[in-house]
């Protein structure tokens, strides 16, 4: 996520302390600067293994809802605050808040989560500089790929709300978007949330993308864009309940009381 945590907009110098290569960059080593052969084969037990610690950790919480937005967003900007209101609400709803346990909007919604009482999770990602779970998590894991953590993102949410962010905010928008119009997940509904901040996007999607027919015309039905918290929960549990529904079962209420 933008959400990667950088602490500035600066790139990382290669002589700066914290730069470290990551089970990630070691993974996408080319053939030809791997130190020996075999050790991708071998690397797919650790890999295995943390789906399998992810898996147990995030089956105890429940249906949630993802938020992303960027880890750059300082508390004293009205995004952040938006950010708790809208996890507020949706805690209040019943939904456990999942982020990716770093600063900014991340700890925005986690604390969102706490001031409703329901679970707050961080999957938190290994980088080359440190970065720390926030003080608002109550379950916190921590991953070295980042497919990985992509997957406990989608698999145990219900929905995303998609605050202002970059690179990597973007990289969970659209991945969830071909996921939803690949039928790979059905009935998840995406919010945009920040009017002003998503406006110039949307205006290029529908004017290049869909002018020139790389999407349907129904693919811009896919996100809700809102500045209110409690339209965006309305909207969730208004989708998460039909599809309930369709599955014959019920909406129920997980708190941490």
């Amino acid at each position: 996520m933008d959400d990667t945590g950088a602490p500035s907009n600066k790139p990382p110098s290669s002589s700066l302390p914290y730069e470290r290569p990551t089970e990630d960059e070691r993974l996408l080593q080319s053939f030809a600067e791997l130190e020996e052969v075999g050790m991708d084969s071998w690397r797919i037990f650790r890999i295995m293994g943390e789906f399998v610690e992810g898996f147990e950790e995030m089956s105890k919480i429940g249906t949630g809802v993802s938020i992303f937005g960027s880890a750059r967003t300082r508390p004293d900007d009205p995004m952040y605050q938006a950010c708790v209101e809208t996890a507020r609400h949706l805690g209040e709803a019943g939904f456990p808040i999942i982020t990716g346990g770093g600063p900014g909007m991340m700890e925005a919604a986690n604390k969102g989560a706490q001031l409703a009482s329901v679970p707050s999770v961080g999957c938190n990602i290994e980088l080359p500089f440190e970065q720390s779970g926030n003080p608002f998590l109550d379950v916190g894991i921590d991953f070295r790929y980042f497919f990985v953590r992509k997957t406990m993102f989608v698999k145990y949410a219900c929905a995303f709300v998609i605050f202002p962010g970059g690179f990597g905010t973007m990289d969970e928008l659209f991945e969830s978007l071909t996921l939803i119009q690949t039928n790979k997940v059905r009935d998840f509904p995406v919010v945009l949330f920040g009017s002003s901040y998503w406006q110039g996007l949307l205006d290029w999607i529908r004017a290049t993308m869909l002018e020139e027919g790389k999407i349907s015309p129904g693919d811009m039905d896919l996100m809700l864009v809102t500045d209110d918290p409690a339209e965006a929960t309305a909207h969730i549990v208004e989708q998460h309940k039909a599809h309930l529904t369709r599955r014959g079962s019920s909406f129920r209420r997980r708190r941490t009381d």
